[in-house]
């Protein structure tokens, strides 16, 4: 496994970090550390990219493993901002069923592309978003539909049948 993977896999550690620090009625140094923790975390997705294109190591495993890891570290705290009351569960839903999706529909392929720039649209909105409802800051909930819909638009984009 080669660095630029490293730095993915890395990220996942940031999940469990996260789900303690969320947990039900979380004060405001817990809200800002998961924030903190979240956002390094996420700035490790545009590192990881970044190394892989410049040191000429981007992989399969790299191009499988990068979403995953992605999915992982945003689902988790908007699924206990869900709990907390700040999101609706069908929303979420939404993204979770995209991303299952275009995941499934991955694992039949023979060569994995990358995001196109609909979904670094969509994981840029989702960052922003969860970061500003940990925060509690305002235009969260904007920026989670946004995200919503973006998901949506690039879910679409990515599975619809290509000529």
């Amino acid at each position: 496994m080669n660095l630029p993977n490293w730095i993915t896999f890395s990220r996942l550690l940031a999940v469990p970090a996260l789900l303690v620090l969320l947990a039900p009625a979380p004060g405001p140094g817990q809200r800002i550390a998961a924030a903190v923790i979240f956002a390094v975390a996420a700035a490790t997705d545009w590192l990881d990219g970044y190394l892989a294109r410049r040191l000429g190591q981007v992989t399969e495993l790299g191009k499988f493993l990068d979403p995953l890891v992605d999915k992982l570290l945003v689902l988790a705290p908007m699924l206990m901002l869900v709990e907390l009351g700040q999101l609706p569960g069908w929303g979420v839903f939404v993204i979770l069923a995209r991303e299952l999706a275009v995941a499934g529909w991955r694992v039949g392929q023979r060569k994995i592309s990358g995001a196109n720039n609909w979904g670094k649209a969509k994981t840029v909105v989702q960052i922003l978003a969860v970061i500003f409802l940990i925060m509690l800051w305002p235009g969260g909930e904007v920026l989670f539909w946004a995200a919503v819909a973006l998901t949506l638009i690039s879910g679409g984009i990515y599975l619809w049948p290509r000529r």
